[in-house]
């Protein structure tokens, strides 16, 4: 069977930005938006659209406001001019100056929307989705990057074992083959390094017998972050290496892991620490201790798990 074409991320682009959906919209493809709202902000907001006139169709509108105490996020499609009813959501997801993975699952009947791996709604369609061929992002946001994941990824059966899929657990899509590129071990470029307000997020199972998985964030003389679930020890240790010579062990805080389940992790670079965002909840976080941060441009990943999705 032939695999899809995976279109390239767009790094870093210019707000307000207009991209092309190359091939558009399918049952099952993805996109993920990682950026940080900037503080002060009062709205921003991700639009699936028709085109990218000024008048065009907007199939699904995104639009996280901060005109109120607690925040909100509006939803709601644009046509002829016109926007429909809105849908809210009284809860920002969003806070102001933080990073956040906005990933929007296209599914036959609606628009399955997570903000860093917690659905928020299921946002039913108005205009059909094979329609929709641009993303327009504007307002008071920075965006590290905007990615495609097409319909691959299933987790092969093992015995005992019943295939798990891709995406946060809720989320389940067609069967196709895994990329043979998310074999373990597996490696990537963190193109122009690590910075401030960059995501990188990594999506799996871990073996139903686990004993331990690593991820690393390298450069070119050793390991700057070093995350190791490891399940005999119930216990995540953080740490770093410099010329094959390893620091100080950090093992306090929870083990957000099990055994045979699916797991999202996010690793957001912040100025000074990483934080390490597990299914949705904040777990852990690591001082740099390697601050050359543009430097870091290698993502490891190994161990006892399968891989389904890397968005660096």
């Amino acid at each position: 069977m032939a695999y899809f074409y995976q279109q390239q991320p767009f790094y870093n682009p210019t707000i307000p930005f207009t991209g092309s959906i190359q091939g558009g919209l399918t049952d099952g493809k993805s996109i993920t938006v990682s950026g940080r709202v900037l503080p002060g902000a009062n709205r921003f907001h991700v639009n699936l659209q028709c085109g990218s006139r000024p008048d065009a169709v907007i199939a699904l509108h995104i639009n996280p406001r901060y005109d109120s105490s607690t925040g909100y996020i509006v939803t709601n499609t644009k046509l002829n001019n016109t926007w429909g009813t809105e849908e809210r959501i009284y809860q920002s997801h969003f806070p102001m100056g933080n990073p956040f993975n906005l990933h929007i699952l296209v599914t036959t009947l609606s628009y399955k929307i997570s903000v860093n791996g917690i659905h928020i709604m299921d946002y039913k369609h108005r205009i059909p989705f094979t329609m929709v061929d641009t993303i327009v992002v504007d307002g008071m946001v920075e965006v590290n990057n905007i990615s495609f994941q097409d319909p691959v990824g299933i987790v092969p059966a093992q015995a005992g074992f019943q295939p798990q899929f891709a995406y946060p657990p809720q989320y389940a899509t067609p069967a196709f083959p895994a990329p043979t590129s998310y074999s373990l071990p597996y490696k990537a470029v963190i193109n122009g390094g690590l910075q401030p307000g960059r995501n990188i997020t990594i999506q799996g199972v871990v073996n139903p017998q686990a004993h331990r998985f690593h991820i690393n964030l390298r450069h070119r003389s050793g390991i700057a972050f070093h995350y190791n679930p490891r399940f005999d020890e119930h216990m995540v240790v953080r740490n770093t290496q410099t010329l094959d010579s390893w620091g100080p062990e950090e093992r306090f805080g929870g083990m957000p892991f099990h055994m045979g389940q699916n797991f999202q992790i996010i690793i957001s670079c912040n100025p000074h620490h990483y934080n390490v965002f597990v299914n949705g909840q904040q777990v852990h976080t690591f001082n740099h201790r390697f601050t050359r941060l543009n430097e870091i441009n290698v993502l490891e990943v190994s161990g006892d798990l399968t891989l389904i999705s890397v968005n660096v």
